[in-house]
């Protein structure tokens, strides 16, 4: 998956004997060795690794210093053959300073060293009394093991074979000052940030740590490998837990359970960590670096099995985030549909209700907008439009749902009205083709225009995210209203959305309504019903709507090309969908995606509730002209 830009990277916590450099080299030495077997491309090791973190007054040592020394080169000499990258913590001198350093090697070769610029010297820290701070005075290089080698702090790492992967190194408390080396690191190329680190354990520390780290590889946009010294440090007077911890852009990949010797992989995506500092202008590369090339070369990783894969990415995959994501969105909602009503002075709100769920959603924000407003929810006038696919399950469900929900409700059949209108036009009304379908959901349209008129109202959308993605809405029809509340929400997240309100509601009226609208398949009952049951099934003829949730995701949020859009899907949605049937949907959305933009481009107001939207006027500016043959080609040709 390298053409893809992942790269697999481990987190390693050895075993650890302070002062036993010959066993803590062996140790790294074997880690060194698995992770290249695992195609990592990078592993890091603990601050201090080689002679361990907490020697004391033994750095003073020179018996320990030309150990650590012996050491390196037995690493050196066991992984000659490694592509791999390696980050290991040893002491070393320098100019008649000491410095705690990570040197970076490969191929039996140290590619750099990077000393520690922060030093810490309180609470249970003191090393200031062995360790020189690195200023950037010393940056030059080190004699070492018979090399001359690159040190300093302005060192970075660049791949020859994948540009995209360029490390930056820092030590420990360098990420807990207030200006961390990350940000020149990151702002001078960087987008994998190794932090070899010492961090003992207290309560509470763990969660402070991950928040840390979270919060900085989100705000430069960068990978983050974070390992930790384990429980072979001395116990003198701390403890020492093994906490390693791998993030993408804020998002823990993986993390050690506490007290942890051993291997940590993830998969990052470098693709999207470069997309995500193309898209943020405020991220601007400046600085003056060494870099310092090296190449990967072959690397067994066929797979990204270290890598969170949702197939369902719009949804949280805890179901306690998930029902306060829910709370959250529908409050996004309701409070913008409230502002809105008050700024026009809406006597009433108007939606037409269909029984199915875009609707139900829309009459659920619409109650909760009222009830901000503290209104009544008699304020809320749904309108049921009876035609030729009209089943009496939806007609039934919308009517029970405005019971439950105490709002008005008004049934206007408009099947009389449409078959004028096909006199008018010439239509044959046995000829079931876009005329025949659009004439209705165009007249549904006036119907709620023209009471909303009568009432001094605002007409509510219905149409959701996936519905203006796939232009899966008929121009003028229900394309139009005067609010969209569910403009900003796919359609597998109005789901988990109606599902959420039927678990909190109280009243078992409304839960059983709701019920049964989310065991109905979704419809726009615009073909006549057979023997009373709905005929036309939306997913049949568009596609699922998890897998065009899915492309949409990957497309607009992180600009995905087709290809690697293909290659998540199939592992995502591996035992669901097969490589045919994603292929296919994949091709349909495409070209559906770019001929439709038209109507987006015209679409009314509404709500943003996540990281990806499609107003014209927000996060997607497009031409409605833009052709889709470049993204096309490229599926077609794998």
């Amino acid at each position: 998956m390298r053409e893809f830009g992942f790269l697999r990277l481990t987190a390693a916590t050895p075993s650890c004997r302070v002062a036993d450099v010959v066993h803590n080299a062996a140790a790294i030495l074997a880690q060194y060795q698995e992770a290249a077997r695992a195609g990592s491309a990078l592993a890091v090791f603990p601050e201090l690794c080689l002679t361990g973190y907490t020697c004391g007054d033994l750095f003073q040592q020179s018996t320990l210093r030309r150990g650590a020394l012996s050491g390196l080169a037995a690493i050196l000499a066991g992984s000659a053959d490694l592509n791999t990258l390696a980050v290991v913590g040893l002491p070393l001198e320098k100019d008649g300073a000491l410095y705690n350093c990570a040197a970076v090697i490969q191929r039996g070769q140290v590619l750099g060293v990077v000393p520690k610029q922060n030093i810490p010297n309180y609470g249970e820290f003191y090393e200031l009394r062995h360790f020189t701070p690195a200023d950037g005075s010393a940056n030059g290089t080190i004699s070492l093991l018979g090399q001359e080698v690159p040190f300093g702090t302005d060192l970075l790492f660049a791949c020859s074979d994948m540009p995209d992967f360029v490390l930056g190194v820092e030590v420990c408390e360098d990420l807990w000052v207030p200006s961390p080396p990350s940000i020149g690191l990151a702002l001078g190329g960087a987008t994998v940030i190794a932090n070899t680190s010492a961090s003992d354990e207290l309560v509470g520390k763990a969660a402070y740590r991950r928040s840390l780290l979270s919060t900085q590889s989100e705000r430069l946009h960068c990978a983050y490998v974070y390992t930790n010294a384990g429980s072979g440090e001395s116990t003198t007077d701390v403890i020492f837990a093994g906490h390693d911890i791998i993030l993408e852009n804020g998002t823990p990949l993986a993390e050690s359970r506490l007290f942890h010797e051993g291997l940590l992989h993830a998969d990052v995506d470098l693709e999207r960590l470069m997309h995500e500092r193309l898209r943020f202008t405020t991220f601007h590369p400046r600085g003056d670096w060494r870099r310092i090339a090296f190449s990967l070369g072959a690397l067994n990783a066929p797979d990204i099995r270290y890598r969170p894969l949702a197939s369902r990415p719009f949804l949280a995959q805890d179901a306690s985030e998930m029902a306060a994501r829910c709370e959250e969105i529908l409050s996004i909602q309701a409070n913008g549909l409230a502002k809105r009503t008050a700024h026009v002075r809406a006597k009433k709100l108007v939606v037409g209700i269909s029984g199915g769920l875009d609707s139900s959603l829309a009459l659920l924000v619409m109650a909760r907008a009222l009830a901000l407003l503290r209104r009544s929810p008699k304020d809320a006038l749904a309108v049921t439009m009876p035609c030729f696919g009209t089943t009496d399950r939806t007609r039934n469900n919308a009517e029970a749902l405005c019971q439950a929900l105490g709002v008005s409700f008004r049934s206007v059949d408009i099947r009389k009205a449409v078959e004028q209108h096909f006199r008018d036009i010439g239509q044959d009304p046995d000829i079931h083709d876009v005329t025949y379908e659009n004439a209705q959901a165009r007249e549904r349209t006036q119907v709620l225009m023209d009471i909303a008129n009568m009432e001094g109202g605002l007409v509510v959308g219905t149409g959701d995210l996936s519905e203006l993605a796939l232009g899966w809405a008929t121009y003028n029809g229900d394309h139009m209203s005067m609010y969209g509340v569910n403009a900003g929400v796919p359609k597998t997240l109005v789901r988990h959305l109606v599902a959420h309100e039927a678990q909190q509601a109280q009243c078992e009226a409304l839960r059983a309504v709701l019920l049964d609208i989310l065991n109905t398949p979704v419809s726009p009952e615009l073909l006549p019903a057979q023997n009373g049951t709905i005929s036309q099934v939306t997913e049949d003829l568009v596609g699922p709507y998890a897998l065009h949730d899915f492309f949409l995701y990957h497309m607009v949020r992180y600009g995905v090309r087709p290809a690697k859009i293909l290659a998540l899907a199939k592992i995502a949605f591996a035992g669901e969908y097969d490589a045919d049937a994603i292929r296919k949907w994949l091709r349909t959305f495409l070209k559906r995606f770019f001929a439709q933009q038209f109507k987006r481009s015209c679409l009314p107001d509404g709500p943003k509730v996540g990281s990806v939207g499609l107003s014209p006027r927000g996060d997607w500016r497009m031409p409605s002209d833009a052709e889709a043959a470049l993204w096309l080609e490229e599926l077609d040709n794998l």
